[in-house]
């Protein structure tokens, strides 16, 4: 038994002082500050800057809600904006300026996954903490980052098993249409596989990829058209991001399609995007998301009126980016304030078990793989601009950094606790002997 324990601790010990020592940078950052200094890493011009603007505002929020009570620790909060301005390897420069110069606590920042891709490296060299507020393709598991949203076993996946279902249509084709990136294409390589393992044949299966920015749909559009013209229900599964949105939706309505025709299923569409559309022409058509802002519950009704009051604009809307950032910036406040402390290390290991009320009505907890368990719903866009939710779990869902959709994944553990503490393992690093 003694040898046992002396084995546990020494596993133990040498674990702490690897994780200590990983980025002495960072580490030394709030602890002689009269401040405590966040980072805020969102695009505010670029491409990506119509969808994550609206979180640096919301963060901004946040911050002056927690000084007004008194603030962290005692201390004040001092938000650190960058503009990466859709650069993903500016993201990178930014957050290494965040750590090194600015002497960041935690990050809040990033939209796509090849931004978060561009970033990851600077985290774990300097044992900085990003909070990442968006859905993305899973497959991934850093000791540095707590993923705040969904992954494709938990949101696509569902979305798709919807669509297939009588209530969504009995679709059988499938349009993957997605922007040309990382996320888009790992998300659709598991959702082909999800639709084969269903009978899904690859011929009842359209994927193509434009890139950031893209305007032209005309053509691809007439594509969609065409294949769904096979006498089969068809649907499309869009992982399109950023302002290629916009000229999208509006050539679906040129071209006369219509969501009783081929229903879209939008994974990076939501109120915030809509807002810069003329939305009667896509009625019917659809999201998934962890939340919406039509959801009825008092938690959403205080986000929703906290919101208007700060930003003193009725008509600004809430979206599932916003709550996921909403619950990543709780998350961290409490963790600080349980370890009594904004060190790195202390405060990552305080994050694990952390609960949040959501806005969603459900309660939000952080598992040791640093992903949430979230709802899913999809929701259908109403002529407002809003959506109705339609279809939605019965009770939050544990996302899975690893797919078992994909035979090299399924095989995979994420678990950052002891005596895994791998991100992608298929055995503990530490032994109980």
């Amino acid at each position: 038994m003694r040898a046992m324990r002396k084995s546990w601790l020494g596993a133990l010990g040498a674990f702490l002082l690897l994780a200590g020592g990983a980025g002495a940078p960072a580490e030394a950052q709030a602890q002689a500050q009269e401040t405590i200094k966040i980072g805020i890493l969102h695009s505010l011009s670029g491409t990506m800057a119509i969808s994550e603007t609206i979180l640096k505002d919301l963060m901004l929020m946040q911050v002056a809600e927690l000084n007004a009570k008194g603030g962290l620790l005692g201390k004040k909060v001092e938000a650190v904006v960058v503009d990466p301005a859709s650069n993903w390897p500016l993201f990178a420069e930014k957050a290494r300026e965040l750590l090194i110069k600015d002497k960041v606590a935690a990050v809040f920042g990033c939209w796509t996954s090849v931004s978060r891709k561009s970033v990851l490296p600077v985290f774990e060299e300097l044992n900085g903490l990003l909070f990442y507020p968006l859905e993305y393709e899973g497959e991934e598991a850093s000791y540095n980052i707590f993923y705040g949203s969904s992954v494709p076993d938990n949101k696509a996946i569902p979305a798709v098993e919807y669509l297939m279902s009588k209530e969504g249509g009995e679709v059988k084709r499938f349009v993957l249409e997605g922007t040309d990136y990382v996320y888009p294409r790992t998300s659709n390589k598991i959702i082909r596989a999800f639709l084969n393992k269903k009978g899904v044949k690859d011929e009842d299966i359209l994927e193509n990829y434009t890139p950031f920015g893209f305007a032209d749909w005309q053509t691809i559009v007439a594509d969609i058209k065409k294949f769904a013209a096979a006498g089969k229900k068809t649907a499309v599964v869009s992982t399109i991001n950023g302002d290629a949105n916009v000229p999208f939706y509006k050539e679906l309505a040129n071209a006369g399609i219509k969501a009783s025709d081929i229903p879209v299923v939008a994974f990076s569409v939501g109120e915030e995007e809509l807002a810069g559309i003329d939305t009667k022409n896509l009625v019917g058509h659809l999201a998934a998301w962890n939340y919406f802002e039509s959801v009825k519950n008092s938690t959403n009704d205080a986000f929703i009126k906290q919101w208007h009051a700060y930003i003193k604009n009725d008509k600004r809307v809430t979206n599932d980016p916003m709550e996921a950032t909403y619950i990543g910036f709780k998350m961290w406040t409490q963790a600080v304030e349980q370890a009594g402390t904004t060190n790195i290390d202390a405060v990552r290991q305080a994050i694990v078990g952390q609960k949040v009320k959501a806005p969603s009505g459900f309660v939000a907890t952080m598992y040791p793989n640093h992903h949430l368990s979230k709802p899913v719903m999809i929701g259908e866009i109403q002529a407002s601009g809003q959506f109705d939710v339609v279809w939605q779990t019965k009770e939050p869902v544990i996302a899975d950094a690893w797919s078992k959709y994909i035979p090299e994944s399924s095989k995979l553990t994420a678990d950052w606790t002891f005596p895994w503490v791998c991100g992608n393992c298929t055995e503990p690093k530490y032994k109980m002997n």
